[in-house]
Formats: C-alpha cells, structure tokens, sequence
C-alpha cells in the first residue's frame, strides 16, 4: 500500500477547500458504487476514502454548521425593519369628540445604523462561517486520516494471520517430521511432546490473528457507517514506504494544518468584534416622516421627526476593552497552537527516523540472519547434529523477526500518516534527513 497515495488524495481535497467552500466534497479516487456499500474485492484506499467523504455521519453533521453560516451572513446584511406608528388624541373624551376635537396620526419611522454598525456585524458573520469552513476541513482530514489508519491496520492485520498461518504451518512440518523421526526410534518422544506444543501455540497465535483482522475490518468499515464489511480484503503494500523529507522543510509547510490556519480566521473574526464594539458607542438614529389629520377643521399636515440618543454616559468603553482583550487571547492562543504542533512535528519525525532505521537493520541484518539461522538448524535436525528445542527456537526467532518487521513497516506508514495530517498534505521528498 502507499500512503503517500492517500494524501495526495488528501491534499487535492484540502486545496479546493482553501479555495472554494470546503462542503464541495472534490477526491482524486477510483470510483465507487454510489450505495452505501464496500463490496468491492479488493478494497483500495483510495476507494474507503471515497466511501468515508460521502458516508461518514460526523462529515454530515458539519455540513449543517456550514449551511448554518452561510444563512447567518445573509441575515447580518438584513437592514432594520422600519416601525409604523398609530396616534389618536380624544378618542375618549365625549364633549371634545362632540365638538369635532380630535386628531389621528400615522407615521413610519426607520433606524439609520451609523458607525459601519452593519459592514462590521457582516465581517463578523463571514468570518464565524469561514471558521466553519476551517472547522469542517480539519474533521474532513481527521477522518480521511482515521480511514487512512484502520486501512493500515487492516493491512498489517491481513500480513500478520498470514504470517501466523505459515508459522502454523511450519510448525505441523516439524510435529509430522517429529513424530515420524519417533516410531523410527530415532528421537525420544519428549521431543514430539514439544513439537506438539509449539504447534498448539501456533494454532492459538493464528486464531488470535482471525480475531485481530476481524476487528480491524470492522473498524474500516465504520467510518463509512457500515458494521457488517463486505470487502474480501484491503489491497496495498506495506513495503512502500513513503520517504521522509528534511525537517525543515516539514517546519515550513506546518502552516497548512488547519488546525493552525483557523486562527488566522479566528483573529479576524476577534478584529471584526473589536470594530463591531467602536461603532456600537456611535449613536443610531430614528428618522420619522407622517401624517395628521385634524377633525376639528377637517385638514391635515404632516410630521417629520429626528431621534438621536446622547451618549452621555455610556460610550461602550468596556465592551471595546473586553473586544481587545478577546483578540490578544486569539493571538496567544495561535502561538500556542503553533508551538504545540511544532513540538508534535518534531517528536514524530523523530519517531520515524528511528522507526527507519529499524527498517534498515532488521532488512540487512536480523531477517537474513534469522532466516539463515532456522535453515542450518533444520538441517542439522535431519542430520541429527541439533535437537528439536534448537529447530524450535531457530522458528520461533525468525517468525518474531518477522513479525517485528511488519509491526515496523505499519508503524512507519502510521508515522507516515500523523506527519502528513500535521502538515495537511503528503511527505513528498526522496530521502529520509537528519533528525531535528
């Protein structure tokens, strides 16, 4: 399998994000049925991708808080409503009623918001939806990452059952070899008690390995909503390892996290408060224009009217403190972001340096080594120059160096993947660099 296939997918997905609303669900993938279903022999990666972006119930619960945002800027440019006002005098009064006495009015008056009252409360709506966008990437590429790591489990979990199954298999050669090497008289039956042994534990380790595969397809299958996986297999190989780029160059595209790049929306959305509070502390005012009707003489004149309030006393000087306050947060709070995946970026790509090099001995030294080991003890075996503990022992340090090998290889791509979600798109680069 390779990963780095995964976030090239992924990083076309974020690009069109950055640049268009990130509810336009874009992926570089194979294409897939569109029912809900993973009856596909084999699965690829690239296909459980597709399946999780147009599945997932935590991608479709975003959605609505985009929805959401987009409603809420259309409603921050509304203009107010105009108020209608109805004015009668005498109404009550029998003998001025009598004489003709009384009055009606009617007039329309309108709110005029000064200050930039309006521009600055839409700035605020756009920014509180382009956080929703931010949001919506960042569990976009958290779940693309999850299905991104149960592929890999499930593809390590398909190497370990059969890893298992060869070693259940050796281990059946040896109990048959043993035992007819016994009614030959050429062994004591001890040995074939050990054998017997070995071979039970074999049988545990391949049941235990079904059980494993099981689950971690179940997992897979999850993120699409599906608990029942109808995929016969994941498709993949875990010997293509992606290279590790230099560390500084991983340093300089830290950036693209969203996660990190929130905060730039988040601080203008703080600058958007902060002007929102000036233009509070400059009054509105109320223009009026009417009619009255006068019985008494059977005419009419008309009104015109001007409300300003007088800030006298309040001038929202504590609201623009608190506004300023709340920005300085936000810029604290991004360094802080910032400083933390950076120590989260060095302590990954160090953790896969190392697991590298793991990679490397275990490839030039141990495996070869192991390997080279079991052979001569069984030959020696058959050539009665070792006993069957030494035939069993020289298994048992070669299947355990396997199985380190491809615990190595799932860490690597794991590793792989953590890196490539805190830089929001794939490693790239030729060579594993020097530790930071």
């Amino acid at each position: 399998m390779n990963v780095r296939k995964t976030w090239s997918l992924l990083a076309a997905v974020v690009a069109v994000g950055y640049l268009l609303l990130p509810y336009r669900l874009v992926i570089a993938a194979e294409p897939v049925a569109a029912a809900a279903k993973d009856s596909i022999s084999p699965l690829t990666l690239s296909q459980a991708l597709a399946l999780a972006l147009k599945h997932n119930p935590e991608l479709s619960a975003f959605s609505h808080d985009l929805r959401a945002g987009e409603a809420a800027v259309l409603q921050a440019g509304v203009l107010p409503n105009p108020v209608l006002e109805l004015e009668g005098d005498n109404l009550d009064n029998d003998r001025l009623r009598q004489d003709g006495d009384r009055t009606t009015a009617i007039q329309i008056g309108q709110l005029i918001e000064l200050g930039g009252k309006r521009a600055a409360r839409i700035r605020i709506a756009e920014a509180g939806r382009d956080l929703a966008n931010w949001d919506y990437e960042a569990k976009r590429i958290d779940v693309l990452s999850r299905v991104s790591q149960h592929f890999i489990d499930t593809m390590a979990a398909q190497q370990a059952r059969e890893l298992a199954a060869e070693s259940l298999k050796l281990a059946q050669n040896v109990a048959a070899a043993v035992a007819r090497r016994v009614q030959a008289g050429k062994v004591s039956p001890i040995e074939e008690t050990k054998a017997r042994l070995a071979l039970s534990a074999a049988q545990i380790e391949a049941e235990q390995a079904d059980r494993q595969l099981a689950t971690t397809r179940r997992n897979l299958s999850s993120m699409w909503s599906n608990t029942a996986p109808a995929f016969t297999g994941a498709a993949g190989d875990l010997e293509n390892l992606p290279a590790l780029p230099g560390y500084e160059q991983l340093v300089g595209r830290i950036r693209n996290n969203p996660d990190l790049a929130r905060w730039n929306t988040e601080i203008t959305l703080r600058q958007a408060a902060v002007e929102a509070e000036k233009a509070k502390a400059i009054p509105d005012i109320t223009v009026s224009v009417g009619r009255r009707r006068f019985s008494q003489f059977e005419d009419h004149a008309y009104m015109v009217g001007l409300s300003i309030p007088l800030p006298l006393f309040d001038r929202n000087r504590g609201g623009i403190l608190a506004a300023h306050r709340k920005l300085d947060k936000a810029m604290d709070e991004q360094r802080a972001a910032e400083n933390r995946l950076l120590a989260e970026l060095a302590q990954n790509f160090q953790r896969l340096s190392a697991i590298h090099a793991e990679i490397a001995t275990l490839r030039s030294d141990i495996l070869p080594g192991a390997r080279s080991a079991y052979e001569g003890a069984t030959r020696g075996y058959q050539l009665g120059k070792f006993g069957i503990l030494d035939v069993l022992d020289a298994q048992r340090t070669l299947f355990q160096a396997r199985a380190q090998h491809l615990k190595a290889l799932a860490d690597y791509h794991r590793g792989s993947n953590d890196l490539e979600r805190l830089i929001g798109g794939p490693l790239g680069g030729s060579t594993v660099s020097h530790k930071p």
